[in-house]
């Protein structure tokens, strides 16, 4: 099956609310050019350099997400063109993100990242820093930032029932979010290996990228 077939596929079986991001990371610019004549215009990224380059040689109408772990100083590289920053993790990154869309005359959407999974690895607020962050006074002062929602990732295991249990831990903060922040309205978790369950749970954007266009080249 080619690229393209595989695309058109999962998105097919995507039920209409469900966003798909591409995750086109170490992908060279002919994959992304064969999706993009597909249709599909959302494409996810996790590092700031790469994307960059990708987004100076390919068609400006796609949307570039960040989904990988984002350093303060790379923020001014991306803060141009970045449609959606999902790895947030700190009021530290969130306040040089609200400076850089500043400087360009932006206002970035941002997704906060939690921590659902067991493995130490992986990046994210807890529940008490997610709380913390937003009734921050500086949070309320940001002018050129848009939280609009949370992201996570689950652990790297074969138990469903674990990877089911984090996502619905992650939907249950996102409702509670909601409360104090009705604006947010993005769930983004999800990934080739266990997006139907986050579906099932809840998730309106997943980030799909061995199952569209094959396994990662670290080369």
């Amino acid at each position: 099956m080619t690229l393209s077939e595989k695309l058109v596929q999962i998105k097919d079986a995507l039920p209409p609310e469900v966003t798909l991001v591409a995750v086109s990371k170490t992908k060279p610019e002919t994959d992304i050019l064969e999706a993009y004549r597909t249709g599909h215009r959302i494409f996810g990224e996790n590092k700031v350099q790469e994307m960059t380059q990708k987004w100076e040689n390919l068609p400006k109408d796609i949307e570039w997400h960040m989904i990988g772990h984002v350093q303060r100083n790379k923020v001014k590289y991306m803060a141009p063109f970045v449609s959606l920053i999902h790895g947030v993790e700190s009021l530290r990154l969130l306040k040089e993100i609200d400076k850089q869309a500043a400087k360009n005359g932006r206002c970035i959407d941002c997704l906060l990242q939690m921590h659902i999974a067991q493995e130490e690895t992986k990046f994210g607020l807890d529940h008490s820093e997610l709380e913390h962050l937003v009734d921050s006074e500086a949070f309320k002062t940001l002018q050129n930032v848009r939280v609009v929602g949370l992201m996570g990732m689950a652990t790297f295991t074969e138990n469903l029932e674990q990877i089911r249990k984090e996502f619905v831990h992650l939907r249950t903060q996102f409702e509670k979010l909601k409360v104090r922040l009705p604006e947010i309205h993005i769930l983004s978790m999800g990934m080739s290996g266990d997006y139907p369950i986050a579906i099932e749970e809840g998730s309106t954007m997943v980030r799909i990228g061995s199952s569209i266009f094959g396994a990662r080249n670290y080369s």
